[in-house]
């Protein structure tokens, strides 16, 4: 059973919400919701609805590295290609565990869209625009708030764009059964 939790990291979260007058209700759960499946189990949300929220690091001539958080749908893969062409980081990579803590302040499985410290660029797939509303971290794996997707995108200040790899109907077929 689902409790609201009080906790620094998704205070975080929720003073992030609240600076863009926007009131999110956490839930927590005994169960991790670390990967999208057991959040949409949890929540009983179809796994489209989960916002996965993936970190990359793109390095800069000055040695410094930039994070992109990127807001991906339950049901898709980030394509780095696709990835690099959006943000016209040539040498963009996924972060490692280490370093998307160190970036976001965050653990893997419960990165949140919102609450970073300093200023992230986010780009946000367009799918997750499919449903009425979405589930995303609210930085603890166990921890989950449900929100409009336009509403995450504003409080994200996300660019939405096409950054996952392209489905084959056979593996859009697959998905939808379960298979």
């Amino acid at each position: 059973m689902p409790h609201p939790i009080d906790h620094p990291a998704v205070r975080r979260v929720l003073d992030a919400a609240a600076r863009k007058g926007v009131t999110l209700e956490v839930v927590a759960f005994d169960e991790s919701t670390h990967t999208a499946q057991d959040a949409a189990t949890a929540v009983g949300a179809d796994l489209g609805q989960i916002v996965k929220s993936l970190v990359f690091v793109a390095p800069h001539e000055d040695g410094r590295q930039e994070p992109i958080v990127c807001l991906v749908s339950g049901r898709n893969r980030v394509d780095v290609a696709r990835l690099a062409a959006v943000t016209a980081e040539q040498e963009i990579r996924r972060a490692s565990a280490r370093e998307a803590y160190d970036l976001t302040g965050f653990s893997i499985g419960g990165i949140p869209p919102i609450g970073f410290d300093g200023a992230m660029r986010v780009i946000m797939d367009p799918d997750l625009g499919r449903y009425p509303t979405v589930w995303a971290a609210a930085g603890l794996p166990t921890a989950v708030f449900e929100v409009p997707p336009a509403t995450l995108q504003v409080l994200a200040n996300a660019i939405v764009a096409p950054i996952t790899e392209i489905q084959r109907a056979a593996d859009t077929a697959a998905a939808a059964t379960g298979a």
